[in-house]
């Protein structure tokens, strides 16, 4: 007939274990996007003189875009696609504003081949296009990858139930 409040209490229980399972296993996933936006972005400049004039000049950036919106999915793999979306713009467009800023002692960073990767060097509007472009495409294939898992992307914690409170 009822459930009893116990019972409710283990089913809460074994829920919250399964989602913090399923979101260490999500994580993984985008940890392991995130390597290969690296790999591919590293390999798209230093392979540069070998591949077509329009990948050279362009993936590297919209890859690096690419590692910060699947970065930013494996920090908040319990939200929307849509705060990873605009998150990852809004870092990869204030990270090229900064660029506007050219003081000698972040110079000094950005001469640095591990600053001059996450920071850059010069600002470039055509960058703001990029970055636009590769989260587009991360967030399109996320959206993709998690319809053809039948994962939905919102949200919904059994705590809400108001059949309980």
């Amino acid at each position: 007939m009822g459930r009893t409040r116990k019972s409710v209490d283990v089913d809460r229980k074994t829920n919250r274990n399964t989602g913090v399972k399923s979101c260490w296993k999500a994580r993984a996933v985008y940890l392991a996007a995130v390597l290969v936006a690296i790999l591919l972005g590293l390999g798209s400049r230093t392979f540069s003189s070998r591949l077509p004039e329009f990948v050279a000049n362009h993936f590297g950036d919209a890859l690096w875009a690419c590692m910060i919106y699947f970065g930013l999915r494996m920090l908040w793999v319990d939200r929307r696609l849509s705060v990873a979306l605009w998150g990852s713009l809004l870092f990869c467009f204030a990270i090229e504003f900064s660029q506007m800023y050219q003081a000698p002692w972040i110079n000094s960073i950005r001469a640095t081949t591990l600053g001059g990767l996450v920071l850059g060097k010069g600002f470039l509007t055509a960058d703001l296009v990029r970055y636009t472009v590769g989260i587009a495409v991360s967030w399109a294939l996320d959206q993709g990858c998690q319809r053809l898992a039948g994962i939905t992307t919102r949200t919904t914690h059994i705590d809400d139930d108001e059949s309980f409170k």
